[in-house]
């Protein structure tokens, strides 16, 4: 998950933390908690994401890529 790049398309569409909340249903903390990684979105809740701000590329945001 990069919050930053959630942010930033947040930010574009002028939409605010609290209203994303308002929109998925769940709490501030529990949006704190998805962003900082510490539990996942759910499906339902990236495609609201998605269609909310028209991002035509999630995978940077929602899934981070792994090089080992």
């Amino acid at each position: 998950m990069n919050a930053a790049k959630l942010s930033d398309e947040m930010k574009k569409k002028h939409i605010t933390r609290k209203q994303m909340c308002n929109i998925l249903q769940i709490s501030r903390s529990a949006f704190w908690r998805k962003c900082n990684g510490i539990s996942e979105f759910t499906l339902s809740e990236i495609k609201k994401i998605i269609d909310i701000l028209g991002i035509e590329d999630p995978m940077p945001i929602f899934f981070n890529q792994q090089v080992s």
